[in-house]
């Protein structure tokens, strides 16, 4: 087995709500671009204010009004201007989503902590059953996607913060030639969370991703990023996953130690997101990348540039 290839499914669409759900939860509101206008008239009118002091000042002393011949010393005290903030390329509220029924009431989100429920029935509505729902790692769902997510364009993945159970049965090698090749047998073990994928509805995917938003944001700024944008990271990580290579059988292997690794060291350099998409088998492969291609579609209006 790759040694940091975890078997987590790369179906990690989530959650994104209305601007008021994202105010309640302190959360800043995204815009498609930043403008430098509200620093640039701040610092005129500091200006202005500045001039409109010396002259009557000067004035009341019955002197000229001259230029200053150093600049004022309360400018050194001056804090220096906060970095820019990085620009949002792909914000929640241009997701094309179905308005809800007028005459639905929609819930207040819960917070953050009291979340599985409603992540776990958001899951299983999309999936029109509970295949996929019985695969959930119990706890902090919505933190462990957000970390996963996160992570599967790395090296490796924490098993503590995958957000599905491993996928049962022991991996399953073959001799070819002579060499330890991944068997063929062995994408069958992937079968339950390849068929839950595929029973994924997309645009319903999303509606639910645009409603619970603020938790996914939450949960990302609390990973580390004050400043990230969780929708954005999602499309990239989608993108990273779509350009997994698709490797013709055999995959050769080799075992320097207890765990497997790819004996092809271009295998084996891949992120722990990548290695997901080889190791599950071409078939496999190609469905799963069906439907990351339909979500990021749903996500962005925009299908997949070849």
């Amino acid at each position: 087995m790759p040694t940091n290839a975890p078997e987590a499914e790369p179906k990690f669409t989530l959650d994104a709500p209305p601007d008021a759900a994202r105010v309640a939860a302190g959360l800043r509101t995204p815009t498609p671009t930043r403008s430098g206008r509200p620093l640039i008239a701040a610092l005129v009118v500091l200006a202005l204010v500045a001039a409109a002091v010396a002259f009557y000042y000067l004035w009341r002393r019955g002197s000229p009004p001259a230029p200053p011949a150093a600049p004022a010393p309360a400018a050194v005290t001056t804090a220096p201007p906060a970095p820019p903030q990085p620009a949002i390329l792909n914000p929640i509220e241009k997701i094309p989503v179905v308005p809800p029924d007028p005459g639905a009431a929609l819930a207040s989100l819960p917070a953050l902590d009291g979340s599985d429920t409603l992540a776990r029935d958001a899951i299983s509505t999309t999936v029109n059953g509970d295949d996929l729902v019985q695969l959930l790692a119990p706890g902090s769902l919505i933190r462990h996607i957000v970390a996963t997510v996160d992570n599967l364009p790395r090296k490796t993945i924490a098993t503590r913060i995958r957000p599905v159970k491993p996928v049962p049965g022991a991996f399953a090698t073959a001799d070819v030639a002579g060499k330890m090749a991944i068997a063929d047998r062995n994408a069958l073990r992937y079968a339950a969370y390849v068929s839950a994928a595929d029973a994924i509805d997309a645009k319903r995917l999303v509606g639910f991703y645009v409603r619970l938003d603020p938790l996914f944001q939450q949960a990302y700024v609390e990973l580390g990023y004050p400043n990230g944008y969780f929708n954005d990271r999602l499309i990239v990580v989608i993108d990273h996953l779509l350009a997994a290579p698709e490797p013709k059988p055999p995959l050769f292997l080799a075992q320097p130690k207890v765990l497997y690794e790819f004996a092809d060291p271009d295998l084996e350099q891949l992120s722990a997101g990548q290695k997901i998409m080889v190791r599950v088998g071409l078939e496999n492969e190609a469905r799963l990348k069906a439907k990351l291609a339909a979500i990021r579609k749903a996500l962005t209006a925009q299908p997949v540039k070849p």
